[in-house]
């Protein structure tokens, strides 16, 4: 059999589309491999979403092709990068034997396959073809946790974000689709759905004609085996009564929402092509807080937007210190071709930027560290991820596979992962919480 290596980067949308193409290539007759020493085939799911991420996708490729000098007969480019400069990749990247864009990864098995018959191929269609059916799929993640994507692409628009111009138009998945592999997750010892899309809110708007989020989580609740849904990318304006109400009701929901807000000034924020105001922020967060104690909020935001003053950046950091966001995410702004933002007047130096976004992590730190230390003496559920250095690790409701702080606990009871236990907190960090297992009586 052909041995097949694999480096995927950017989102956990990608991380997805790496995992459908990995059972793809299984099925086909491929072995996977973890060591690119090894691997007769390089694929490198790439990200493009931001300079940094497509510079970090240029380096994944040309590492990599030092491997063409050893084993390796086939290098291919995959993802987002791939879909959005297929061109400048066969041009500047000569390495790249096969290019594979977003739509049609789940041909790249037949790419590969003509690749290895010494033939340049390049695989490109339309941006906003059809989501394919449930496809095959091997999981790189925790063995018990995965991520379920309902839908690909986004209609927002934000003036900043290129993801329209490389994902398409928002498309839905079929409800029967999304179950039907929630319940074969199951079946393989999953325990936590992540539910992810770039915009988990409209959900079903396409297919259905309403969103249908809300709805789709309480059928997945009813996915034996599943103990934990979690939500992520829930934009603000579309969280509605019916999803709160849900999220408060339903026992296997985690009380946690992702919600990108990305500014706290009015005038950035129309700008940016958001669709909150400030006030419809606050007043949303208070609703959630107050109809559901105990949530944990995560968000994002976007520093040094073009035009931002000073002033205006205040009123970012005086939204942080109003709301207090229980986990956030500062970016600074970064100009994507092809976007409305990048030809606005008052781009800012990469200098003040950078100042920026320091002093907005500062303040997010500051928030994380008196949040954490308000937990000491309580006790949490936690789902079990690991072991190491003498220490067992996992997350509570609060914290998201791979984006938020753990959990570390002693334990006399050597709990296997997956398994939820409660854990007293005993010492706090800025980011990580420290604790023991206590057992059900205590």
């Amino acid at each position: 059999m052909t041995k097949i290596g694999f480096v995927s980067l950017g989102c956990n949308k990608n991380l997805c589309d790496t995992e459908n193409m990995l059972g793809i290539l299984a099925r086909r007759g491929y072995e996977i491999v973890n060591d690119p020493e090894e691997a007769e085939v390089i694929v490198v799911n790439t990200c493009g979403f931001i300079d940094s991420a497509k510079e970090e996708s240029i380096n994944a490729i040309l590492e990599m092709a030092e491997y063409k000098k050893g084993r390796c007969q086939l290098l291919v480019a995959a993802g987002c990068m791939a879909q959005r400069y297929p061109e400048d990749i066969r041009r500047e990247l000569p390495e790249v034997d096969v290019i594979i864009g977003t739509t049609v990864f789940d041909r790249i098995a037949d790419a590969i396959e003509i690749g290895l018959r010494g033939k340049k191929e390049t695989l490109i269609d339309g941006i906003d073809k059809d989501v394919p059916d449930c496809l095959p799929r091997i999981r790189t993640t925790l063995p018990h946790t995965a991520y379920l994507k309902i839908a690909e692409g986004c209609s927002n628009h934000c003036t900043y974000c290129a993801i329209p111009n490389i994902r398409g138009r928002y498309r839905s998945r079929t409800e029967e689709n999304i179950l039907a592999e929630a319940q074969a997750l199951a079946e393989d010892g999953v325990k936590e759905l992540i539910v992810v899309a770039q915009d988990t809110t409209r959900y079903g708007e396409d297919i259905y004609g309403q969103r249908r989020i809300a709805p789709l989580l309480r059928k997945l609740c009813g996915v034996e085996g599943i103990e934990w849904i979690r939500v992520h990318y829930s934009y603000p304006e579309a969280v509605d009564d019916e999803l709160i109400e849900t999220i408060k009701s339903q026992e296997k929901i985690v009380k946690y929402l992702d919600i990108p807000v990305q500014h706290g000034d009015d005038r950035i924020l129309r700008r940016m092509g958001r669709q909150t105001t400030r006030r419809q922020i606050t007043d949303l967060i208070s609703r959630l807080r107050r109809e559901i104690p105990g949530i944990v909020i995560r968000t994002s935001l976007i520093v040094g937007f073009p035009g931002e003053t000073e002033e205006q950046f205040q009123n970012l950091l005086s939204l942080m210190e109003e709301v207090r966001f229980d986990r956030t995410g500062v970016f600074s702004y970064s100009a994507e071709e092809g976007t409305p933002a990048a030809r606005l007047d008052g781009q800012l130096s990469d200098e003040v930027k950078e100042e920026r976004r320091a002093a907005a992590m500062e303040l997010a730190q500051r928030i994380s560290l008196e949040r954490n230390r308000g937990l000491l003496g309580s006790t949490l559920e936690v789902m079990t991820d690991g072991f190491e250095d003498g220490l067992f690790y996992g997350r509570s409701g609060g914290e998201s596979l791979d984006a938020d702080p753990l959990i570390y606990f002693g334990s006399r009871y050597e709990p296997m992962p997956g398994d939820v236990v409660r854990v007293k907190i005993l010492d706090a960090g800025e980011y990580d919480l420290y604790g023991e297992q206590i057992s059900e009586q205590e």
